[in-house]
């Protein structure tokens, strides 16, 4: 029996000496280099405890060690749990507990991490760019590790997804789930071993980790990681790259440079965003200065990609282009039933891509997963007569700012709990660089002002930065309609300006 994600994207490059990872440091990793410290790490999270199926939970800093936590969880059939290094203490605790996680790697810097895993009754361990006592634990074990046999239908990664309840759901995602993905995407925008990646994105997240790291690794490619966007370095490095992937922030700050035009850009064959929809005027720009089209695709949390733009032919913009191969997309009415091409409705796909279910929730499974296995996405969208796809809306009001994103409710959950405060509305509005940014309308208790500066410093400390509003205003009353829901769309109608 074998273990098809690690054989497929790790084992195939062991013994090559052709570069992986070009490093900030300067340093570059080959492919059998890393395969080598990916072994080292599996014997760590054994000294750990750490048998097939459990879950290992990491909040780390990007580096190449951490990227080689990943590949060690699939040699010892662990599931991996990347957490968002934004996240504080408090929030950490619920996705620890409700994990199950055997293991958690924190950053050394934060040692109230230690309480968190001692209340889930798991092991902690640290790890950042310069160590850490699993990469110590690491350096003294022994190059080769004995794969543990697994099969596609195994788990490979839990991603958290936050709901409007505000109790955030683990997606279930199979090695056939991430496999699928990799493959379709390596044909699809035709990467091959010669591509170099300029990699800015996190690692934490479906994009920067099961895009953009799986495709290089199915490809036989290189990447320069860069532990994360910084203009200068970008310009640094882009002669020496192929692609790119990255969130609109990306481009519109590097448009935002000078230095960012034709000549620089001339070895690049391809530019991909995703996590937020591009402005038209974004597209209009990027193309008149460098002379290369941007590729935008869509996807999430439970699915990965489910549909791209064609790497040859039109490349619309405001459009996420056509489903994948091998992903059926419909867009449906409330009752689930196919909509004529034109018509706006709920996105729903299936396809070896999606996720196999929400971790202990079976109620939520069934809510969002079909019996024929439509996954009900809660994205509106528009699909045409070629069947490129356009997003309309957003179920549930997700605010995506800056590739991230943010749920209004669970704001709103502690909006509410402040004093003075009788309720609370979140809504995206628009922002030039971050895409949308969150804003926050208060309703004030009779009598009482509710005091803002404490409010935002509240938010600052308990949450992280990418999820504090922008702007905290005081409205004497939040609209609603004849059955009492709260009509954001006329809130984002009047302050979205």
């Amino acid at each position: 029996m074998t273990n098809p994600l690690y054989d497929t994207l790790f084992a195939a490059h062991a013994g090559k000496d052709t570069p992986f990872l070009y490093l900030e440091s300067g340093t570059v990793m080959t492919h059998a280099s890393f395969v080598r410290r990916a072994a080292q790490f599996a014997h760590a999270l054994a000294g750990y405890g750490v048998t097939p199926g459990d879950r290992v939970a990491a909040q780390t800093a990007k580096s190449a060690d951490a990227l080689a936590l990943y590949a060690a969880c699939a040699q010892s059939g662990a599931i991996f749990l990347p957490l968002n290094t934004a996240y504080k203490a408090a929030e950490l605790s619920y996705f620890i507990e409700d994990s199950g996680a055997r293991v958690f790697v924190g950053d050394p810097a934060k040692p109230e991490l230690k309480a968190v895993a001692d209340k889930a009754g798991a092991s902690f361990a640290t790890l950042d760019a310069t160590g850490g006592t699993l990469s110590a634990s690491a350096d003294a074990a022994p190059e080769t590790f004995e794969t543990v046999a697994r099969a596609e239908d195994d788990l490979a990664a839990f991603l958290y997804t936050s709901g409007t309840t505000g109790r955030s759901k683990g997606a279930m995602l199979t090695q056939a789930n991430l496999l699928s993905n990799a493959a379709t995407l390596t044909e699809l925008w035709r990467f091959t071993s010669d591509d170099v990646l300029l990699h800015a994105l996190p690692i934490f997240h479906t994009h920067g980790l099961f895009v953009a790291s799986n495709v290089m690794l199915m490809a036989g490619g290189a990447m320069v990681f860069l532990p994360s966007f910084d203009v200068d370095a970008m310009i640094d490095w882009l002669p020496r790259a192929t692609t790119m992937m990255g969130v609109p922030t990306f481009y519109t700050r590097l448009l935002d440079d000078h230095r960012f035009n034709r000549d620089l850009t001339s070895g690049m064959r391809l530019f991909i965003s995703g996590s937020a929809p591009l402005l038209a005027e974004t597209h209009r720009l990027f193309e008149a200065r460098t002379g290369h089209r941007i590729l935008e695709r869509y996807g999430m949390t439970e699915t990965n990609m489910n549909t791209s733009n064609p790497y040859e032919g039109d490349r619309r913009p405001g459009t996420v282009g056509q489903a994948l191969p091998d992903v059926e997309l419909k867009v449906c009415d409330a009752a689930g039933e196919t909509l004529p091409d034109g018509e706006t409705g709920v996105i729903e796909v299936r396809g070896p891509n999606v996720f196999s279910g929400y971790w202990n929730m079976p109620e939520k499974t069934a809510e969002e997963l079909r019996p024929d296995g439509f996954f009900i996405t809660g994205d509106l969208g528009v699909k045409d007569e070629d069947g490129y796809v356009t997003i309309v809306g957003r179920g549930k009001d997700l605010i995506i700012s800056g590739g991230y994103n943010i749920y209004p409710k669970e704001l709103e959950l502690v909006l509410d709990e402040q004093p003075g405060v009788l309720e609370s509305a979140v809504i995206g509005v628009p922002h030039d660089d971050m895409g949308e940014v969150p804003l926050a309308l208060l309703v004030a208790q009779k009598g009482k002002v509710p005091d803002v500066e404490a409010i935002r410093a509240m938010l600052s400390e308990t949450l992280a930065r990418y999820k504090v509003p922008r702007r905290i205003e005081i409205i004497d009353a939040l609209p609603r309609n004849t059955m009492g829901k709260v009509q954001k769309a006329a809130l984002r109608a009047e302050y979205g300006a």
